[in-house]
């Protein structure tokens, strides 16, 4: 039985850092340092950790922590380098230029390519993209926020590459010498139960999320429709391009899944998008009608801010034509005049090699540390420089690993230099691409540094001694007796605090993961259900949380109005709760009762 001061004292570093983020909305730079240092007190009086366990688990987590930023970089690096390139801005055009029904670009841009950016670059970026781009087309800025942070919910569990599952899931639980052994006895490797987890969460996400196009519509029509005669009509008129769209999504995000957590998202949006395209330039789905929004002159103040709709252009290729002729380089109209394929070559570029190096035999091994035999000649990634290991950290039975290559971070990186002769960019622009990237790292980096390693110690507060219980596994035991049976209910939601918290669906499927599993196993429910949920849980958060939300109203000159933007998107945060909370229940006691 969990004492009480063992109970409150393994939660005082998730509810300081709760209090901090959301009660006095303290960035995480400032609120994660104090939770670390919480932890490290706890750990040391309360756990009696020795202070070398202490400072191996925080390395552990430092170390998780680059891999993460190695990532991140490499995705925004991408990024940069095509808006640089004005590929982005042709990329966007390809959308924009289908229909000028409101209804449709909402479906096109705040879902598909909303779902597309999570895929490939994950971290907020989505929201902070698109919804300018809705205000560029004549969005209110409120509807522009609200339909890109819908749009891209389905899209983050596999947010950046693959992240949230694989650094989120995977790393943890291989690092936890309890949980790793429990996955091994039950005949599974942590990396083929990761993978169980993503198909679950894709499950999950398949049959809840498919109507998230349709949501997405009815929230723009019915709160920026006509102001004295608010109606779902125009919503239901586009109901089967909207849920035609949501099917097409799911169905290859689906099926990626089964392959690994990289491919889901990007896969779903460029498979999903150019069906729907297709279909639409064929004639087929198009409203009989072009719905618009009232006129300009009848929009309360709240719709708008400091930018006016419509008052930015797609501008970023002519800055970089400008940018390229001033320096010698290509010319503004070379730069517009790059083909819808060319734009998206190198995110072909990147699904194509990350597929090669995760499915081709012997790469995946070898490019994670296993070694691999040449002509006689036994050879390891460790000699090319391609992991980094540091076992036994001080002395402990802890360790940790950095796949520098392995990860999709080098992958968006080779992609990001590719582009660099493809669109006959000049060192202007690869420099503005590379240095908006690295100043991009900083705020991720300090909180990352010290929230990783917090959980880590929350994680290896047991480790040190035989029959000792961690800080998170006295928390799932405590959530377990209390909850009891109903605990699937409430799964999605535990990640869905987590993110919201955080403001990262990886950040709360590490803080959260061990937690799910240990409740479950205390339980008897399917771990890979109960892990599965709270990687949902970890993409709705995403709709109200504060880091992604300020970015995005900061983007289209709505600050101020985070309040509102949280408050509306509580309606899509509920239903996908619920449903994913009574699939859980479903999944668990009567159609999938017998897994692990």
């Amino acid at each position: 039985m969990v004492s009480p001061v063992e109970l409150l004292a393994a939660a005082t570093p998730l509810i300081l850092a709760g209090v901090l983020l959301v009660g006095f909305l303290w960035p995480a730079t400032r609120a994660m340092p104090i939770a670390w240092v919480a932890a490290v007190v706890i750990g040391l009086t309360v756990w009696g950790m020795p202070f070398e366990w202490i400072i191996a688990a925080s390395i552990t987590g430092a170390m998780t922590a680059v891999q993460i930023l190695w990532i991140v970089f490499g995705a925004l690096l991408l990024l940069y380098t095509l808006t640089q390139a004005g590929a982005f801005d042709r990329i966007n055009q390809g959308f924009a230029r289908i229909s000028d029904d409101r209804r449709v670009q909402v479906i096109l841009l705040g879902f598909f390519l909303a779902a597309f950016i999570e895929g490939a670059a994950g971290f907020g970026t989505p929201a902070a993209v698109v919804a300018p781009l809705l205000l560029a087309l004549g969005f209110p800025a409120l509807a522009a926020v609200i339909a890109a942070l819908i749009g891209h919910v389905l899209a983050v569990t596999y947010g950046a590459v693959g992240t949230p599952i694989i650094i989120g899931i995977e790393n943890p639980l291989a690092a936890s010498e309890a949980t790793n052994e429990a996955i091994t006895a039950a005949g599974y490797t942590v990396q083929g139960y990761s993978v169980e987890v993503a198909v679950w969460a894709a499950t999950y996400h398949a049959i809840a999320g498919f109507v998230l196009p349709l949501f997405a519509v009815a929230m723009v029509v019915y709160f920026f429709g006509d102001p004295d005669e608010r109606s779902l009509k125009p919503a239901w008129e586009v109901a089967p391009l909207a849920l035609f769209s949501g099917i097409s999504f799911v169905v290859p995000y689906w099926l990626s899944a089964q392959i690994s957590a990289e491919f889901p998202s990007l896969v779903g949006a460029m498979v999903g998008g150019a069906i729907v395209v297709t279909t639409l330039k064929a004639g087929y789905l198009v409203p009989d009608e072009e719905w618009d929004f009232p006129p300009r002159s009848e929009w309360p103040s709240h719709w708008v801010g400091t930018i006016e709709p419509g008052e930015v252009d797609s501008s970023t290729a002519r800055r970089a034509g400008d940018a390229a002729v001033a320096d010698g380089g290509t010319s503004a109209a070379d730069v517009h005049d790059i083909s819808l394929l060319r734009a998206w070559t190198p995110y072909v570029l990147l699904v194509t090699l990350l597929v090669i190096t995760r499915v081709v035999e012997p790469l995946p091994g070898f490019l994670q540390g296993e070694p691999l035999e040449i002509g006689g000649t036994v050879i390891t990634a460790h000699q090319f420089i391609f992991t980094t290991t540091w076992d036994r950290i001080l002395g402990t039975t802890l360790g940790g690993e950095i796949s520098w290559v392995y990860v999709p971070g080098f992958w968006l990186v080779v992609c990001a230099v590719v582009a660099i002769p493809l669109y006959k960019m000049n060192g202007s622009q690869v420099k503005a691409a590379w240095a908006e990237a690295a100043q991009k790292l900083i705020a991720p980096f300090i909180a990352l540094v010290f929230v990783i390693p917090m959980v880590q110690i929350m994680l290896q507060s047991g480790a040190h001694a035989a029959g000792a219980e961690s800080m998170i596994f006295v928390l799932a035991q405590a959530t377990a007796d209390l909850v009891g049976p109903a605990y699937p209910f409430i799964s999605a939601l535990i990640g869905a605090l987590g993110a919201a918290m955080a403001g990262s669906n990886t950040v709360s499927n590490i803080t959260f993961g061990g937690f799910q599993f240990e409740a479950a196993t205390q339980l008897g429910l399917p771990t890979q259900l109960m892990v599965g949920a709270q990687a949902v849980g970890g993409a709705i958060g995403n709709l109200v949380a504060i880091h992604n939300v300020v970015a995005a109203v900061a983007t289209v000159g709505l600050v101020g109005q985070e309040g509102r933007v949280i408050r509306l998107n509580l309606i899509p945060l509920v239903y996908y709760a619920t449903a994913v909370g009574v699939l859980a229940l479903l999944f668990s006691y009567v159609f999938f009762p017998g897994l692990f």
